[in-house]
């Protein structure tokens, strides 16, 4: 379910790799090359919010452009965990 938009957001963020962040503000352009809404990314944080598969698409990926966490669902404490696991997995397998 979810609107035209949000599937975008979903299906960008769901291609994000294992270790890696990225920005609201390049996430939104990511998904303004698919259904051309530009500058939107309280849309895309709303979006986020509205994730029905948390574990599935990683939406925890995704943080400020000053490098700030940002909002998470499921709390900032876990979002943050999540990164720093991710980070130190991927450390592990290079």
């Amino acid at each position: 379910t979810g609107s035209r938009f949000e599937q975008a957001v979903w299906m960008k963020a769901f291609e994000i790799p294992y270790g890696s962040t990225l920005s609201y503000k390049e996430l939104s352009f990511n998904v303004s090359q698919i259904i051309g809404k530009q500058n939107s990314y309280r849309a895309v944080g709303n979006a986020l919010g509205k994730n029905p598969l948390i574990i599935i698409v990683p939406c925890h990926r995704i943080i400020k452009s000053n490098g700030e966490l940002g909002y998470f669902s499921s709390g900032v404490e876990i979002k943050k965990a999540l990164i720093g696991l991710e980070k130190e997995q991927k450390i592990k397998k290079i």
